[in-house]
């Protein structure tokens, strides 16, 4: 978004209507503003009444330009009718006022099971297609957080038809492509609810019609590779990862500054490691590094490579590297992939340390920084060093 969006110079006639405020939820002192404002997912986007702070509406991953100018002429109508003004077209009440207050709140199985009712009623609450598309988006997230299968894929459905061609129907084919997929084995008619929503994904991905940024049509691609993986097809996960890497290297191509480039490097790293390629991703984060020189990810992803072509002593000094600019939950990972080189190279007692020092981290960060099941997840990885050395 920093990269792509907010640099669009049509946003300028935004200007003076609201007032932005950006807040890194992984600092310690912004503990509070986190509790506030629940962000399950980064980016997190909360649009404030300016009365009393309460969130008006909230949009959870990134937006296209037009996405993001739908988002706020919509708060700022909502916030026109909460105080007696003109109600405009797709202004919140009832149902739908609920459904986004409990989804600002981060309730999600509240939020859920509000955006139902709304999808029951009569369309008058969602007439413009760019309500639909927000409500949409909204109540497809919150099904996946709150774990409701069948009501999330119902309503990707739904999305598939009633959002047609678009950004919103691109999102739903995804989403009902990840709700079939977390269906268990057994459930009947699961093969043909996957083939459905992989083969939409597909027509979503070669229609020039539909706008999808970068990172979205790689998160698309992603998924598809994911539904072959699924299918124990390993020549289609392979072909899949193979269309995915492609299409990468071509954004990052394309990229005009080292920021810009560097937005694809994550996506870039993980097919690689698909495809087994991993030494593909080291140039690429060098580059990063080198460019953005404040910033953990580079290094830290460059041990996840080294890490993969057993370049054991090249990860420890990444992730040295990483630590120092590192903060907050995401330097959990870097202890990770520093554990990871030191059992690499044989010598447990540091990988256990290791281990050590990242729930010790993760015990003193702030209140919603660190779940009792990320201090589970870290105990039984620094655990398994020792149960893997005995194995050996």
């Amino acid at each position: 978004m920093r990269a792509f969006v907010f640099t669009d110079a049509s946003l300028a006639s935004e200007a003076g209507r609201f007032v932005w405020l950006a807040i890194d939820v992984e600092k310690a002192k912004n503990a509070k503003a986190r509790k506030a404002y629940p962000a399950a997912a980064l980016p997190t986007f909360f649009l404030l009444d300016p009365a009393d702070g309460s969130v008006v509406r909230r949009w959870v991953g990134g937006m296209t330009v037009a996405q993001l100018k739908d988002f706020l002429r919509q708060g700022e109508a909502a916030v026109a009718a909460a105080h007696g003004g003109a109600a405009q077209a797709g202004s919140v009440d009832g149902a739908l006022a609920r459904a986004d207050r409990a989804y600002g709140a981060g309730d999600y199985i509240t939020a859920a099971v509000a955006y139902d009712t709304v999808f029951a009623a009569p369309p008058s609450a969602l007439a413009s297609a760019a309500e639909y598309a927000r409500v949409a988006e909204a109540a497809l997230f919150a099904n996946s957080m709150a774990e409701r299968t069948e009501a999330g894929l119902a309503l990707a459905e739904d999305a598939l038809v009633r959002a047609g061609r678009s950004t919103t129907g691109a999102s739903a084919a995804a989403q009902g492509l990840s709700f079939a997929l977390a269906l268990p084995d057994t459930v009947p008619g699961r093969a043909e609810r996957i083939a459905r929503f992989e083969k939409a994904t597909r027509e979503f991905l070669a229609d020039p019609q539909v706008t999808l940024a970068d990172d979205d049509r790689s998160g698309l691609l992603a998924s598809l590779m994911g539904a072959r993986q699924d299918a124990k097809d390993e020549a289609g996960a392979k072909q899949a990862a193979a269309d995915w890497a492609q299409f990468l290297e071509g954004a990052a191509a394309r990229a005009q500054t080292p920021e810009q480039r560097a937005v694809f490097d994550p996506h870039r790293l993980s097919a690689y490691l698909e495809l087994g390629t991993p030494e593909k991703a080291v140039p690429m984060l060098e580059e990063s590094e080198r460019a953005l020189p404040d910033d953990y990810n580079p290094p830290f992803r460059l041990a996840v490579a080294y890490n993969a072509l057993k370049r054991w002593d090249d990860a420890l000094a990444a992730t040295a590297r990483a630590l120092p600019k590192a903060y907050g939950p995401r330097k959990l990972r870097i202890y990770g992939a520093r554990a990871d080189a030191f059992a690499g190279k044989g010598d447990v007692p540091a990988a256990q340390k290791t281990m050590d020092e990242a729930i010790a981290h993760a015990k003193a960060l702030p209140e919603g920084q660190a779940s009792a099941a990320t201090l589970e997840s870290l105990a039984k990885k620094r655990d398994g060093y020792a149960v893997a050395k005995a194995a050996n």
